[in-house]
């Protein structure tokens, strides 16, 4: 279970910062010509202390490769995403979502 701790705070923080910036131009890239095979998961999120660590949570996850969506609520502690089961596999989110300080179930 994530604690409030202040430094894995501001860690989480820097991360999102660092997330947002390097999201700017993904559009940008050529597209790739291999078919996708998307998936949505759905999880319940412990650790959210408030509604910016569940926007933080989506900036980070969007800038992932293969993330093609995402819904992060606070209020519901949950997070929903979509992916390109080719690009990323399920449990590097999962390990990516554990890293940012939160517990998925």
């Amino acid at each position: 279970m994530a604690t409030s701790n202040p430094i894995h705070r501001r860690k989480f923080f820097s991360r999102a910062t660092a997330a947002a910036a390097a999201t700017v131009g993904s559009g940008l890239e050529a597209a790739d010509k291999r078919p996708r095979t998307t998936r949505t998961v759905h999880y319940k999120v412990t650790g959210f202390t408030c509604i910016t660590c569940a926007v933080g949570l989506e900036t980070m996850l969007r800038g992932m490769p293969g993330v093609t969506a995402v819904k992060a609520t606070y209020p519901a502690g949950e997070v929903t995403i979509g992916f390109d089961e080719h690009a990323i596999a399920e449990a590097t989110l999962r390990e990516f979502i554990a890293t940012c300080g939160f517990a998925t179930a």
